[in-house]
């Protein structure tokens, strides 16, 4: 199944997307994270494409061939949804099924919870609702506080954040040193040992940033099982283009993030068809013994929940569980979305 290269342009925006499958296809559209790009999805466009859905996957703002902008207040969640309402209407849909990631998944969520009128039905890997968008003090108040006590880890897993929020220059500075070697340190597969211990990014501040403080990133082998040498060409060529102001820029936009939480309709009641997808072996993103998952489960109406037993990079380290859920559910709770289904 072939895969294409489109670009949107508007007076604000402009997105570059992958799409694969029939232009008259009902559409599917996965949102990545940081620090990705659309290839993020290389495992899951042919799979639906192949099905007979529209299957689209855009460079989110800041990344690959979408515009970049020199402001951080240019990355909020308002702007960055409504990157995604121009791309609906650009493919010329009333609807989508929607899925992220990581930072892509506050962005389906929040398309679901202001743009519920867009969503057919929504899908997220790793992140669930009401978590990261509806502010820090509200993701802080999730924290395990068996695995960080609050003397030792006030901001628990999420230190890392705080990081980025009192020196976003210098964590852009280490990056942008060696694209090629973060994403040879990042994209890793999942390790069940570390269960129970409190994840890496709960002493960032602690270390002076990502690396202990070194000015260029370490020299990691690279994990070929969840990444090919192509890929993290692919990556580094991508992210050493638009450097990573931009994506790290999403991370600095808590308080404006909160009040965009606050607009959503329904009181941010979710009542379309959701699917999360839950990695047992993220321990950043950690919704299988702590209660950070709660909040969704509260405001999602038609919730189905799986555990993959998986790393943070779930759709690129177990690409067909993730495939086979995202059909499962699909074909149980979407059938007539599916392809020919009318």
């Amino acid at each position: 199944m072939d895969i294409t290269e489109h670009t949107l342009r508007t007076s604000r925006h402009t997105t570059g997307y992958l799409a694969a499958g029939p232009e008259d296809g009902l559409p599917i559209i996965f949102v990545h994270g940081w620090p990705e790009l659309s290839i993020s999805w290389r495992h899951q466009l042919p799979v639906f494409a192949g099905i007979g859905f529209r299957a689209i996957a855009p460079d989110m703002r800041g990344y690959g061939r979408s515009s970049t902008y020199p402001n951080s207040d240019a990355f909020t969640q308002r702007e960055i949804v409504a990157d995604m309402i121009e791309l609906l209407d650009h493919l010329g849909a009333d609807q989508a099924v929607w899925v992220g990631h990581d930072w892509g998944a506050p962005v389906v969520w929040n398309l679901a919870a202001h743009h519920p009128d867009r969503c057919r039905a929504v899908a997220n890997l790793c992140v669930p609702y009401y978590t990261i968008e509806a502010g820090w003090d509200h993701l802080i108040s999730l924290v395990n506080r068996d695995i960080y006590p609050a003397d030792q880890y006030p901001a628990g897993q999420w230190d890392y954040q705080l990081f980025y929020q009192e020196n976003l220059e210098r964590a852009v500075e280490v990056f942008d040193a060696d694209p090629y070697r973060v994403a040879k340190a990042l994209f890793r597969k999942g390790n069940p040992e570390g269960a129970g211990q409190p994840s890496a990014t709960s002493t960032i501040r602690a270390n002076n940033g990502w690396f202990g403080g070194a000015d260029v990133p370490p020299d990691f082998p690279a994990d070929g099982d969840v990444v090919t040498e192509s890929d993290l060409r692919t990556y580094a060529a991508a992210l050493t283009g638009n450097g990573f102001f931009g994506p790290d820029s999403w991370y600095v936009n808590h308080e404006a993030n909160a009040e965009y939480t606050t607009e959503a309709v329904n009181g941010g009641q979710l009542t379309m068809p959701v699917l999360f997808l839950a990695a047992r072996y993220d321990y950043t993103c950690e919704c299988v013994d702590s209660a950070l998952a709660e909040p969704m489960r509260a405001r999602c109406h038609d919730l189905s929940e799986h555990v993959i037993d998986s790393g943070h990079w779930m759709a690129q380290e177990k690409p067909a569980e993730v495939n086979a859920a995202l059909v499962g559910w699909l074909r149980d709770r979407v059938g007539d979305y599916w392809p020919g289904a009318h």
